[in-house]
């Protein structure tokens, strides 16, 4: 059951403001109960546009209600039976949602997964989940898992493509064509569903250990599609960029929200992303750091390749406009280094935003609208979430005119439990929790609660809290104590207005022989702000200092080496055609050395509160960078850092010998 002892909702003016305009699910019991009403509401609105599958894909809401129900009357014709586990293993594309939906609106609840994970972990999931139908993208993924289905609970298998199913198989195979003909031919038997019911099992990484599965409810699930809305307020028709896994906690939980408003949703990728945002221009778009920092090294990227004179004069704007901002955020009382300004600070700050607006306001005029048109012109909120927000984009998204609202929480809150609002973005803090929710800081050893201000666990209560873990009875019970609070594993302090603002992952600090305690991440968000490294991982547990391997920016280090009239000469990399004449050196070359020994001592020390202990000591510069394909990321583009640990091993003890 949901953990006792659930807050209530208390709701600010604009909140209540906000869900007044939305379609009101309060009174719904289930996930599946919303799609009837949407249907019926906005049938003619696209729903699910995919325009870079083969054939492009739009459907309608009439059309993807319709597809719904014919999958659940094919599974129930199947033998699905209410409460069954269905493993889904595919990415995304609109027939993952309507998988999705369907086997919920069976009765299963589905335990979901990427194609793309490794197939132990896979076989892990369908056994541990007890699934005992599966739904796979494609036959390639039922050819990855096939030998290890034998021995399993799995009878039916279902491909979401259109590929004949295999000859000689033991197992009953139906494509997507052929289960929704077998469910246009049966009646869908109504179940009894409610907000207790278990709707799907999303499992953790594994990283650290076996994956658990995290087991959210029906009410986990509305709790999202409802009280989203009292920080967004999307319309029907609102388009709405989907790049992140669909099957991940924190994208899900943002398309059952939008969709149960009548947003279209168009689906990209790394590789779509930049056209695709100038091509359908959205008002939404949710991702993680990661994706943001990529438009963000993309737009730098620009303005490096413009002439000096060019160069100087977009880095005065950009200049100006950073003090510009700082002051408005005094005035606002929305600054973390001046949580209560003074009528006299408010005074100063006034001043000189006055002085500075006319800059800032032909540095848009000039360079920022721009910067926004090849966003597509429209967006009205980009919501970040899945890692922590670096500053230095904070800063960068705000002068250019595009509201980021960053937020929290994890898998096992299903996911949000914070986020910064429209009308109060407090750059630097995750936000404060979502209706229904309640953050407590408590300290790590003694577990007593903390004041405002001061350091501590991250605890939380609410309505989107899991049901435990899967089979895992030992977990839950660490997981979640008997009044309901959730233990996060994060570290964080609140303001006094109830602003969250996370420091790092307690079980990613790293304490160094003298003792003292480092939270990885800031040091990382304040590196990747040099044009010369493209992503970090701060290591250094249990040594006098701290070390650093840094994938470095290879287009912003070709450049610099072509105006030193050098050319590189990386590993496994052809060479460099750089002017003729130019020295061919290596990484490990002292003058590139320096150069990341410049770049890491400048960002460090200018990070907010930076300490002594904080400054990176040695380094190794590795050109391969961390991704989803070699193992090093997580599907959402966090570092994996316990594997990154053990591929690199050797080169970290010889950085410390």
């Amino acid at each position: 059951m949901n953990p006792p002892n659930a807050p209530s909702l208390h709701l600010t003016e604009p909140e209540r403001a906000n869900l007044k305009r939305l379609v009101d699910y309060q009174a719904v019991e289930s996930l599946p109960a919303i799609w009837p009403i949407v249907a019926q509401k906005f049938g003619s609105i696209v729903a699910l546009k995919d325009p870079h599958a083969k054939p492009e894909v739009s459907l309608t809401y009439a059309q993807v209600y319709q597809q719904m129900q014919h999958f659940a009357a094919g599974l129930q014709a199947l033998g699905v039976e209410v409460g069954d586990r269905v493993g889904l293993i595919s990415d995304n594309s609109p027939r993952w949602f309507v998988a999705d939906q369907g086997i919920m609106t069976a009765g299963a609840a589905n335990a979901v997964r990427s194609s793309q994970a490794d197939r132990e972990e896979l076989l892990f999931i369908l056994a541990d989940s007890g699934s005992t139908a599966l739904v796979v993208e494609n036959q390639a993924t039922l050819k990855k898992l096939r030998s290890g289905l034998d021995g399993l609970a799995v009878r039916t298998v279902v491909l979401l493509s259109d590929e004949e199913p295999p000859v000689d198989e033991t197992l009953k195979v139906l494509n997507f064509s052929q289960l929704l003909e077998l469910g246009a031919n049966h009646s869908l038997q109504p179940v009894q569903q409610n907000r207790e019911t278990l709707a799907t099992l999303i499992y953790t990484s594994g990283t650290t250990g076996r994956p658990k599965g995290a087991m959210l409810s029906h009410g986990n699930l509305l709790h999202q599609a409802t009280m989203l809305g009292a920080v967004v307020p999307p319309q029907p028709g609102n388009i709405v960029l989907s790049i992140l896994p669909s099957w991940h906690a924190y994208e899900r939980a943002f398309e059952y929200f939008v969709l149960a408003q009548g947003c279209t949703q168009v689906y990209t990728s790394i590789r779509h992303v930049k056209q695709d945002l100038k091509t359908y221009k959205p008002q939404y778009m949710v991702g993680v750091p990661r994706l943001w920092e990529s438009i963000y090294e993309g737009v730098q990227k620009q303005f490096r390749e413009q002439p000096a004179s060019k160069q100087r004069l977009i880095n005065s704007f950009l200049a100006a406009s950073q003090k510009y901002i700082a002051a408005q955020r005094i005035i606002q009382g929305l600054s973390l280094e001046h949580p209560h300004p003074s009528a006299v600070e408010r005074l100063a700050a006034a001043a000189k935003a006055a002085a500075l607006a006319p800059v800032h306001a032909l540095g848009d005029r000039l360079v920022y609208r721009q910067v926004r048109e090849a966003t597509g012109g429209k967006i009205e909120f980009l919501v970040s979430g899945g890692g922590s927000f670096a500053k230095h984009l904070d800063n960068f998204f705000e002068i250019i005119g595009v509201t980021v609202l960053q937020g929290y929480g994890l898998t096992e809150t299903s996911p949000v439990t914070n986020v910064r609002r429209p009308w109060r973005n407090l750059k630097g803090a995750s936000g404060q929790p979502v209706p229904g929710t309640e953050i407590r800081i408590v300290d790590p050893e003694t577990r007593k609660p903390l004041p405002p201000g001061k350091r501590g666990l991250v605890l939380i209560r609410g309505r989107q809290v899991m049901q435990g873990y899967y089979n895992n009875p030992q977990a839950t019970a660490k997981a979640i104590d008997p009044e309901g609070w959730f233990d996060s594993g994060d570290l964080g302090w609140v303001t006094d207005e109830n602003d969250l603002v996370l420091t790092g992952r307690a079980k990613d600090t790293i304490v160094l022989t003298s003792g003292e305690n480092i939270e990885p991440q800031p040091i990382e968000d304040a590196c990747i702000r040099s044009p010369y490294i493209d992503q970090i991982m701060v290591v250094g547990q249990d040594q006098r200092s701290l070390g650093a391997l840094v994938v470095p920016n290879l287009d912003a280090l070709q450049l610099w080496a072509t105006q030193q009239n050098l050319s590189l000469n990386l590993p496994d990399q052809p060479a460099s055609t750089n002017p003729s004449g130019a020295s061919a050196i290596a990484l490990d070359d002292k003058r590139i050395q320096d150069l990341f020994r410049q770049e890491l001592n400048r960002e460090v020390q200018n990070r907010p509160g930076y300490r002594p202990d904080d400054r990176v000591g040695p380094f190794r510069l590795i050109v391969e960078p961390f991704s989803v394909e070699n193992g090093m990321m997580t599907q959402t583009l966090k570092i994996r850092r316990p594997v990154v640990m053990e591929r690199y091993q050797g080169m970290i003890d010889g950085m410390f010998a």
